[in-house]
């Protein structure tokens, strides 16, 4: 009898944590990710510069691209461009990652985390690409005084850049003659 009364005492605080095992279990996994390392750039984002080469990584390259095209737009002529940047692009690269911990499995004393980027035999697994975002640009051409052209020149330089009307500036070339061809829409 009385050894029976000793299991129903031992027994009973066991009953009442299977009757809440998934809320425990779910607020020690909430207490894990809480004390999980946060580091910046932890999702594998490197600068743009590593990235290969295409017309929105590499500054100076979308500017002679965009130079080049605008030239062939009638009445531009010669053209220059200036973008300037709000923010650079960057790749995200696939991670895999591991966690280790040292002492008890219910109060560890201290984690070692690695992580390094996932290849796919000739290189690496890129999940995703963010572009640069523009901050303005600056469009010099022997066309800048018509409003014909600059509307072109505005609209073109505004589907390549993703930017409003407002940040793009296209002013006439210095010396563009007043009455040639460029002036003529």
């Amino acid at each position: 009898m009385a050894n029976e009364e000793g299991k129903r005492k031992l027994t009973a605080p066991l009953a009442a944590v299977g009757k809440y095992k998934y809320v425990l279990l779910v607020a020690a996994l909430g207490a894990v990710l809480l004390l999980w390392p946060m580091e910046r750039k932890a999702d594998g984002a490197v600068p743009a510069e590593a990235a290969p080469a295409y017309g929105g990584t590499d500054l100076e390259k979308t500017e002679k691209a965009m130079e080049e095209i605008l030239g062939k737009i009638s009445g531009v002529g010669k053209v220059d461009v200036m973008l300037t940047l709000h923010s650079g692009g960057e790749r995200v690269l696939a991670q895999d990652s591991s966690l280790r911990y040292s002492g008890p499995a219910q109060s560890p004393d201290s984690y070692e985390r690695t992580s390094q980027p996932v290849t796919d035999g000739g290189g690496v697994v890129v999940t995703q690409e963010k572009y640069p975002q523009y901050r303005g640009a600056l469009v010099v051409c022997e066309g800048g005084g018509n409003d014909a052209v600059r509307l072109q020149v505005v609209a073109s330089v505004s589907a390549l850049t993703g930017l409003g009307s407002d940040r793009i500036a296209v002013v006439k070339w210095q010396n563009a003659p007043s009455g040639g061809a460029a002036d003529q829409g």
